[in-house]
């Protein structure tokens, strides 16, 4: 009886996304300053701050305005402005085509 439940809810875990989210995304970049994880910020990069993910973590961040992607490394903490969930590199916007905020998913 027990095999059936765990067969059931292994191929649930491994079909669902593990991390899903959707919100809002900001552009953030400045040259040469350090990040929370230590090393330093170079605003082409596709990297990313964000408040809970581990340091060195790979995030695809989808565009619900143009359907672009991008996958970032976590590399920072942030963002810091109430309603936002992740800062995006100056370059990782620029591939999702947004200069200021934009609303994206997560996964």
């Amino acid at each position: 009886m027990i095999r059936p439940v765990c067969a059931a809810l292994a191929l649930t875990c491994l079909s669902a996304p593990a991390f899903a989210e959707s919100c809002i995304a900001s552009r953030y970049g400045y040259n040469g300053g350090r990040t929370a994880s230590g090393e330093r910020m170079n605003p082409n990069e596709m990297t990313a701050a964000h408040r809970a993910r581990p340091f060195g973590s790979h995030v695809t961040v989808i565009s619900h305005s143009n359907g672009r992607s991008v996958t970032v490394r976590i590399n920072d903490r942030g963002p810091f402005v109430k309603g936002r969930c992740i800062d995006l590199s100056s370059g990782a916007a620029r591939v999702l085509g947004f200069a200021g905020v934009t609303k994206v998913s997560l996964r």
